[in-house]
């Protein structure tokens, strides 16, 4: 198995993107919904993107936005990547890309259904599987995901719940392309314990190196 990429999620102040660049992320995260704890706004994601080092990818978080909307923050903030994590059609999808990460809730009835339908969009980079509609925190049965992944072209972002207690079982029953963190690595919803980044990241890297 490869190295396993790093994605550090709902990031809000300078501290945070340092600790998170200091101890390896490949990805930062800054969430572009207002009704989240971890919003931040574009020209403030776009101030703390210009201090991350070459090779460190800012990505911004939308959720069911028209594609007028999503051109209107894609030009107030242009990330590196966006990722679109809500009910989003195809063609709203296609006309985003390229350069999109399509968020997706696990489902054990629908997962194969989503994952041909996302993995068919030339525009989709990467496909996030989330145990919830995104930010809640929730694992699923990581189990009931691996039968379905051996088709699939795309490269598999694995997100939910995950901590640094329990990221190394993940990747090891999932051998994703990525992780995804967010609440995982907060002392309270919106506030990165930067301690916990640092664990986060070191349990990621003694997973790959076993």
């Amino acid at each position: 198995m490869g190295r396993t990429r790093i994605k550090i999620c709902g990031l809000r102040d300078e501290a945070a993107v340092e600790a998170s660049v200091l101890h390896g992320a490949d990805a930062v995260g800054f969430v572009l919904v207002e009704s989240s704890p971890r919003y931040i706004e574009p020209e403030d994601a776009g101030a703390l993107m210009m201090v991350l080092p070459p090779m460190v990818m800012a990505v911004g978080v939308v959720v069911n936005l028209s594609v007028d909307d999503f051109c209107e923050v894609e030009q107030r903030f242009p990330a590196h990547l966006m990722q679109l994590h809500g009910s989003e059609s195809p063609k709203t999808v296609a006309s985003c890309g390229p350069g999109v990460i399509k968020g997706i809730q696990f489902s054990p009835e629908t997962i194969a259904a989503d994952l041909a339908r996302w993995g068919a969009v030339d525009e989709v980079d990467a496909i996030l599987i989330d145990g919830s509609p995104g930010g809640e925190g929730t694992a699923f049965d990581w189990g009931l995901l691996g039968e379905h992944l051996g088709s699939v072209s795309k490269p598999i972002i694995l997100a939910g719940g995950l901590t640094p207690e329990n990221v190394g079982q993940a990747i090891a029953q999932v051998q994703p392309y990525a992780v995804d963190v967010s609440s995982g690595v907060e002392s309270e919803p919106g506030v990165k314990d930067l301690g916990a980044i640092e664990a986060f990241c070191q349990a990621v890297r003694q997973v790959d190196s076993a």
